[in-house]
């Protein structure tokens, strides 16, 4: 990560109300892409379905959480497993979302989503990994 990638501070208060997010948040140029659908497994004399995926602009984040913009509104309560590049080329950071709050911006929909901890995910290194790029700042 590179301070080019990532800004300190608050953006401006969306008009729908206050950010409630408790930690500091960095601007980012990252991507998640969201698992909206499993797999499903191929039975006898059927190939299966692909898993549903959604790529989607990340905003903002935080170490406790994050804002997406996608192509289409997420649901509230959902929680959605996701891989997030955090620079082009970086391998990916699996993590557990829970779909916080959906909102429709002018270039699609924008959801904050709240970082899990679950087995198996990457919590650990997200954390150090925002720890590092607020130090650079």
């Amino acid at each position: 990560m590179t301070d080019k990638d990532y800004s300190f501070g608050y953006e401006e208060i969306h008009p729908s109300g206050p950010d409630n997010r408790a930690d500091y948040r960095l601007a980012a140029r990252a991507l998640a892409v969201l698992e909206l659908e499993s797999d499903t497994p191929a039975y006898a004399g059927d190939s299966g379905m692909p898993a549903r995926k959604l790529e989607c602009r990340i905003r903002d984040l935080s170490a406790s959480g994050l804002s997406l913009l996608a192509s289409e509104p997420l649901t509230k309560g959902a929680l959605i497993p996701a891989q997030v590049y955090l620079t082009p080329g970086a391998n990916a950071l699996g993590l557990m979302l829970e779909i916080v709050w959906c909102r429709p911006e002018s270039t699609g929909f924008l959801s904050g989503a709240r970082i899990l901890e679950s087995d198996d995910t990457a919590c650990v290194e997200w954390m150090e990994a925002v720890a590092s790029a607020l130090a650079q700042t």
